[in-house]
């Protein structure tokens, strides 16, 4: 097996739920110490109650002579929880997990891609322009080791994520703005075969609701859905409270607007209806952006394809990923397909040869952005 694949295997074996990255982060860290690049952890994991912060790091070697753009590459250490044994195995040139849940190549393909081209570029004393890479926690549950850290550190003027679930040479265009919902719905416990009628009962007001929102797929670039509902003490009360999460995504930020007030109607209109009250938090998870084509670091990524003998395709996302909190910030940051396939289930694989074509890509893209060749 290539070091580059032994580094993936050693790194998918890591239990890395959000929150839980120490192990993740301190293999990380070793590894760019062998390679002789510092790496510098902020204080992010205290504020967002992590086991690690943020790790920075930037590489050694000839920068070129202004011509070029500095960039940085960002990859998350958290995966979503795995829910049965990580046990990470080849079969036909394909890695996949034999414990019966999630791989972790989200993320963890790209923390071994960008691992492996930042040793090259070491090793090969390769000239650039500037690079940096940035190592992020809890980024599954609202990107929040990127909001936690301070930007400003950075000398990079683009960055690139590979956090997409797609064939190599996706690149995203846009993602959209995300909002959340937490409704919850207050009503009377009463019980409920020797009084039921005393009792006002929140799980139907929130049926109610829900009955009454339009979720599921609204417009080609606007989506809602309802993902928990929790409610009651026991079975033979009338439940006093149920709470109801909600999201709404969509490429056009008056549209989430306009969906989360409706959300919030249905629920003022369910409570309502059954006599509940009803409490409502409204949450921005993260800002959508919009990039053309025409932009340095579109054009960047897709010359960098293009010497690796890739297509780009141009593509539009509903996820969101360490890259929404940069571009809200102001810094271009690009999202770049790595062939990840069935991300968050167990049947989540990545092709060998993927994780090997990434790395030739990120060498690409040093060399496009050394050159300045789509300034």
């Amino acid at each position: 097996m290539t070091a580059l694949l032994d580094l993936f295997l050693e790194l998918a074996a890591l239990p890395t739920p959000p929150g839980a990255e120490r192990a993740a982060a301190d293999r990380v860290a070793a590894y760019l110490g062998e390679v002789g690049v510092e790496v510098d952890e902020d204080e992010a994991g205290r504020r967002i109650d992590a086991s690690a912060g943020n790790l920075l790091a930037r590489l050694p070697g000839a920068e070129a002579d202004g011509a070029g753009v500095p960039i940085f590459l960002c990859a998350h250490l958290d995966t979503v929880p795995p829910e049965g044994a990580l046990e990470p195995i080849v079969e036909d040139g394909v890695v996949r997990n034999a414990g019966g849940t999630i791989l972790g190549a989200d993320n963890k393909a790209a923390v071994a891609v960008m691992l492996e081209a930042a040793r090259r570029v070491v090793h090969e004393s390769r000239s650039h322009a500037g690079i940096e890479l940035l190592f992020t926690p809890k980024e599954e549950v609202g990107l929040l080791g990127a909001g936690a850290f301070d930007h400003t550190r950075l000398r990079a003027r683009a960055g690139f994520v590979y956090d997409l679930a797609a064939p190599i040479g996706d690149v995203v265009l846009g993602a959209p703005t995300h909002q959340s919902l937490v409704l919850r719905f207050h009503g009377r416990a009463a019980h409920a075969g020797m009084c039921p009628e005393d009792g006002r009962s929140a799980i139907v007001a929130a049926a109610k609701a829900v009955a009454d929102m339009r979720l599921g797929r609204i417009d080609d670039e606007t989506s809602t859905n309802v993902g928990l509902i929790h409610g009651g003490s026991a079975r033979n009360i009338v439940p006093e409270w149920c709470s109801v999460e909600a999201e709404v995504r969509s490429h056009d930020p008056a549209k989430v607007g306009e969906l989360v007030q409706e959300i919030v109607d249905a629920a003022t209109f369910g409570a309502g209806l059954s006599e509940c009250e009803l409490e409502a938090t409204v949450e921005q998870v993260y800002r959508g952006y919009r990039f053309s084509r025409s932009d340095q670091p579109i054009r960047l990524a897709a010359h960098a394809l293009e010497r690796s003998g890739i297509e780009p395709r141009y593509v539009l996302t509903g996820g969101g990923a360490d890259a929404n909190v940069f571009n809200e910030r102001g810094l271009p940051c690009v999202n770049l397909a790595n062939g990840m396939i069935d991300i968050h289930t167990p049947e989540e694989r990545i092709a060998v040869a993927d994780l090997e074509r990434m790395v030739e890509v990120t060498l690409a893209l040093v060399d496009v952005a050394r050159d300045g060749a789509a300034a």
